[in-house]
């Protein structure tokens, strides 16, 4: 930005935008002036997102710093538009993930929960939570999240407490919660069951083997990566039209090493083509050979005990699984039993995310939802629209999975969390007890010792953290909530979950009108972040070093629904510039009079320029309500990025100093013009950027706090084409002149004498002033003889500029920089040439980061053409 005006303005902004002095007494005057507290009994329109509960042990990342940015944005926006905004906040209890740091703490002391008891156990985990808990939440603080702290909730505290109870007996009062032998995820550290969330799965090196059972013609060769489970094994499985083997179904084989005869069943769930089309059936170690066991009414041995140690009579009682897998292959290879042998044998492996054991099948006696009826009821209200997915490609996902959901294992083997409300008596009795009931006493009497998985609590947040099972204020005002913004990786898990509870308690109104999916962060490369790759971002650090508007922006300006992120540190200090970029505007705009005070002049007392701006913070206003409303933030941060930085710093600041200069009613009405359209530019950036909007919003307009603004609207007036065309006209021939100077070695501020023709016919004569202010051209003297010229074709028609360069130019030193300047080019060019002539590259990385090195390459040629060009046109020197 060139030189401000001498004139007789001032402002109290500082020089420059410093983040780290401001942010933090800034947010705490907002939430002490109760700005994002919610009134219930407000007659405004409600918008309601509450915060997907981040795990009490958790801290900030990426994905959290994302959809946080997200959320604040909708509420922000909301807020301003007049509607009672309410975003909640709270944790989730996070049960096996806490139980586990409570345990390393103990272990610590030389002690076990076990040494503790289950009631001082958990009082040590509430000690914990006291402590150390939570710390996620002052994070949120620095990223600027507008939450209704009053309303904070915990998963386990006494309100939700009591609506998990309530739900529960509602569901096994319905006969919806049932407790039955099935297989699970089974963590052998852990020793609990864990939800399909709670396994990450990794390709993990194993070894293949095939084992003949049986002899002769009856002898049959099944393959298996965990031979040790061949001791439980209860049937041979092929598929009923595989002709290989109909002569054996019916019929039974010999299980080696344990002497048993097991029967070779068919069932259609074989697949035929793969392997030698039989398989092994283990029902007590595989959910599908499980259900093959049902079918055909197999019996089910466990083999193993609860930490994966082989139970099974033999050799191979006591040894750990891992032990016991290479001892049986070694047995059956002595006995001519092995027929394969491959390895290594790349699979997928689950894992425990907790403390990265590898899970075990394991059948076991559980609590369950029967969730067909509830699945049903949430597939429907997608399909009637009155939830609706974004982007809607994904909800085919969301189909995929409730037609397709097996009932839900509610149970975990912990001792924190909330425990099943069901009680045994000493004659078999089983009473489920609500949460107003009194349980039943007396000998023999006792209560389940498991506890309810933690997405059974998560899973009714919507509803509980507004009060209910009572009707409260909150309740009828807020629900269903407005929008749930999650990562689409727990579509499955998460959202589905709460929509089968909201729409189970509260009489078929589902828990959310909108369902917004963002992609998940990866590294600049494409790749999945991860600390084993040390390819992480912390986004802590990246408050510190830019400051949470940077951040907020980066991670919004690349958040396309549904897509993954590409995230590279050079675009957060590129949004820092953004937001240095709109301090400086502001501090001009601010030192030359910009003003809120005064209402903008009629259109017909107006500039061109003046016009035009309006016209585009018009249609800005619009475009950005409308991508709002699609959850489009990439886009809307783009088109508020180019209307700040290119339309009203780099154009309308440069002409309105003409303007200004000019004096008179005309620098008055441009004064007004520019302090508008930055107000209108700061409110529609404050959802995303909220800390330095509210700084500059404040100073311009001298009112109490962006946060509470009215949200610009549009005004209706018609666009004026004809100043948008003049406009157009003058910056194109500004910028070609421009390329030119540069072109022929000038520097940027040297003013040349220059004459101009044809301006008239482009119908641009009244912008004659500006165009030579901006283009750095001085008017021609009588003895004017050009050196150099370029003809520009506007809409009204050609304009010839004609240049006297001579002089100006150290031919010696134009040569040496723009051959460096061809070097670099050239370097670009074969880095770029590099990465996409490398098939690892281009089939592996996200399509955008594909697209960004091929638009770098094509800046690179034509920088060099351009460069050879006025290498060849420059005078010997």
């Amino acid at each position: 930005m060139t030189e401000t005006l001498p004139q007789q303005y001032t402002t109290d902004l500082p020089a420059a935008w410093t983040p780290a002095e401001v942010e933090q007494g800034m947010y705490q005057r907002w939430v002490d002036n109760g700005y994002f507290t919610a009134d219930a009994s407000s007659d405004k329109p409600p918008f309601c997102i509450v915060l997907p509960p981040p795990n009490v042990t958790g801290s900030l990342h990426m994905g959290h710093a994302l959809n946080h940015t997200v959320m604040d944005a909708l509420t922000r926006r909301r807020r301003m538009q007049g509607y009672e905004a309410l975003w909640l906040p709270g944790m989730d209890h996070a049960g096996i993930a806490t139980q586990n740091v409570v345990e390393r703490q103990l272990a610590g002391e030389g002690l076990s929960r076990h040494d503790l008891g289950r009631e001082r156990f958990v009082e040590r985990v509430w000690e914990w939570k006291a402590e150390y808990g939570g710390k996620i939440l002052d994070q949120m603080r620095r990223l600027g999240d507008g939450i209704d702290w009053g309303r904070e909730r915990f998963t386990m505290d006494p309100g939700l407490s009591r609506a998990v109870q309530t739900i529960f007996k509602k569901l096994f009062d319905d006969g919806l919660a049932y407790r039955a032998e099935r297989i699970t995820n089974w963590c052998p550290r852990c020793l609990t069951a864990l939800s399909d969330i709670e396994v990450e799965h990794s390709e993990d090196e194993g070894e293949l083997v095939s084992i003949r059972y049986g002899d002769g013609e009856a002898s049959i060769v099944v393959a298996t990566t965990r031979a040790e489970t061949m001791l439980g094994d209860t049937a041979i499985a092929v598929h009923p039209e595989d002709e290989r083997y109909r002569h054996l179904v019916g019929t039974e084989v010999e299980l080696p090493l344990t002497g048993r005869r097991i029967p070779v069943v068919a069932d259609e769930h074989v697949d035929p083509s793969f392997g030698t089309g039989a398989v092994k059936v283990t029902p007590a170690h595989d959910p599908n050979d499980f259900e093959i066991g049902q079918r055909h009414s197999l019996p089910s041995l466990t083999v193993m005990d609860e930490r994966g140690v082989i139970t099974a009579n033999g050799p191979f009682q006591g040894l750990d699984r891992f032990e016991a897998r290479p001892a049986v292959v070694a047995a059956l290879r002595e006995l001519g039993r092995i027929v394969a042998e491959k390895r290594p044998y790349l699979h997928s492996v689950g894992h425990c995310s907790r403390c990265d054991t590898v899970v075990e099948p394991r059948l076991s006696l559980q609590w369950f939802v029967k969730v067909a009826p509830l699945a049903q009821a949430a597939g429907d209200a997608v399909r009637d629209g009155r939830t609706t997915i974004h982007p809607p490609e994904l909800a085919k996902r969301y189909f995929d999975w409730v037609d397709n959901l097996h009932d839900w294992c509610i149970s975990r083997q912990l001792w924190w969390g909330h425990r099943i409300p069901i009680w045994y008596g000493p004659d078999g009795e089983v009473v489920c007890v609500g949460p107003d009931e009194q349980p039943p006493t007396g000998e023999g009497w006792h209560q389940d010792e498991d506890v309810l998985d933690t997405w059974f609590s998560s899973g009714l947040w919507p509803f509980s953290t507004l009060g209910w099972p009572d009707r409260t204020a909150d309740l009828a005002k807020f629900y269903p909530t407005s929008v749930l913004s999650t990562g689409y990786d727990i579509l499955f898990f998460w959202v589905a979950r709460m929509m089968m509870m909201g729409l189970y308690a509260m009489d078929g109104v589902p828990p959310f009108e909108h369902v917004y999916l963002h992609g998940l962060i990866r590294d600049a490369s494409g790749k999945k972040m991860s600390k084993s790759r040390g390819n992480v971002i912390d986004p802590l650090a990246w408050l510190d070093a830019y400051g949470a508007d940077a951040a907020r922006f980066t991670l919004a300006r690349g958040a396309n629904p549904g897509s993954d992120m590409a995230l590279a540190e050079e675009w957060a200090a590129g949004s820092r510039n953004f937001c240095t970029k709109l301090w400086n505007a502001s501090r001009f705009a601010l030192l030359n009079g910009a003003t809120t005070a005064r209402p903008v002049p009629a259109r017909e007392q107006l500039t061109d320029a003046d016009r035009w701006i309006l016209d585009r913070a018009e249609q800005l206003v619009s475009e950005v309500d409308e991508l709002f409303e699609r959850f489009e933030f990439a886009k809307l941060c783009e088109a508020l990025y180019h209307f700040t930085w290119d339309e009203y710093c780099d154009w309308y600041l440069e002409l309105a100093k003409v303007q200004i200069a000019e004096g008179g009613e005309r620098a008055e009405a441009t004064r007004t013009v520019l302090g508008h359209v930055l107000d209108t530019v700061l409110r529609l950036l404050h959802p995303v950027i909220p800390f330095v909007t509210e700084q500059l919003w404040t100073a311009l307009t001298g009112g109490e706090t962006v946060v509470l603004a009215q949200w610009p609207t549009s005004t209706g007036v018609p666009t004026d084409t004809v100043a948008a065309r003049r406009i157009e006209s003058v910056q194109k021939l500004v910028t070609e002149v421009r390329r030119f100077r540069s072109d022929q070695g000038l520097k940027p501020g040297q003013r040349v004498a220059a004459r101009l023709s044809g301006v008239d016919g482009a119908d641009i004569a009244g912008h004659l002033g500006a165009v030579r202010s901006l283009a750095r051209l001085t008017e021609p003297e009588d003895s004017f003889t050009a050196s150099a010229s370029l003809e520009v074709a506007l809409a009204g028609g050609l304009v010839l500029v004609e240049l006297d360069t001579s002089g100006t130019i150290d031919v010696v030193a134009e040569r040496r920089r723009l051959a460096k300047d061809l070097s670099a080019a050239e370097k670009e060019l074969a880095q770029c040439d590099g990465k996409l002539n490398n098939p690892a590259f281009v089939d592996k990385a996200p399509a955008q980061v594909v697209d960004k090195i091929k638009v770098r390459r094509e800046a690179a040629v034509a920088d060099i053409a351009r460069i050879t060009a006025r290498l060849d046109a420059l005078p010997e020197g």
